[in-house]
């Protein structure tokens, strides 16, 4: 049986040494009962990182950051999870936030970018600003059809109540796992919470190709497009009894 308020931290990374290793030592780690790290095969010595600070870490069998959701949620022991990119660009300060929120009895915690007073984004790769305003409309869209209240029902600096995200029977491979547990978190009627964060800079490397703009867009609009059509077909029988 999980412990009670006990709660994962999961360091998703591929590549990352130089800004892991900035990334590391301001992580408040005592909030957290399990850390791990699922890697997607990095060669650059970032697996030395993670053995120098002595976290664990699981080297994905197969790519992508959905995959990494997936395999994490296989590894976790604890009552709630917590997913921290290793590129620097989400801020370590907010996890204190998220866990409390999770502490609260939320299904879902989200850390907004877009619109919430307080948000920022870093838009320095992205001058023309095209993936904040398709992050916007696509959350508009997920506000309009399932109520979801989210504006960036994207970004993935996330945590969950474990039990709630094994009910979202995620089956995304890519970036687009986030869009997928929004929209279903919502489908479900379960109690999301966003809060306004500040997305810093990158520490170090560059977004991953899977992470463009145009190829991401594209992936997204087609997910929307799959979870409109699929309505709540991805509940079990023993989780539409519920």
């Amino acid at each position: 049986m999980k412990q009670r308020g006990s709660i994962t931290l999961v360091l998703l990374s591929y590549n990352e040494q130089e800004a892991l290793s900035k990334l590391i030592p301001p992580i408040p780690f005592t909030l957290f009962n399990q850390v791990f790290a699922i890697d997607g095969g990095s060669t650059d010595g970032t697996l030395k990182v993670y053995a120098t600070y002595g976290i664990p870490y699981f080297v994905q069998p197969v790519p992508g950051r959905g995959n990494a959701f997936l395999l994490a949620l296989e590894k976790v022991t604890t009552e709630y999870i917590v997913f921290l990119s290793a590129d620097g660009n989400e801020n370590p300060d907010d996890l204190p936030t998220i866990s409390a929120y999770l502490n609260e009895g939320y299904d879902l915690v989200i850390g907004g970018r877009f619109l919430l007073p307080g948000s920022a984004s870093d838009d320095s790769d992205d001058p023309l600003c095209i993936r904040r305003w398709g992050n916007i409309g696509y959350s508009a869209i997920v506000r309009m059809l399932w109520k979801s209240g989210v504006r960036d029902a994207i970004n993935g600096y996330r945590g969950f109540r474990v039990e709630s995200m094994k009910r979202l029977k995620l089956d995304a491979s890519w970036h687009e796992i986030e869009l997928q547990s929004t929209i279903r978190a919502a489908k479900l009627g379960m109690r999301i919470k966003e809060f306004p964060t500040q997305e810093l800079l990158r520490l170090g490397g560059q977004r991953k190709a899977s992470a463009g703009t145009l190829i991401l867009g594209w992936k997204l609009g087609c997910l929307l497009l799959r979870e409109i059509l699929r309505g709540r077909q991805f509940e079990t029988k023993r989780t539409a009894m519920r």
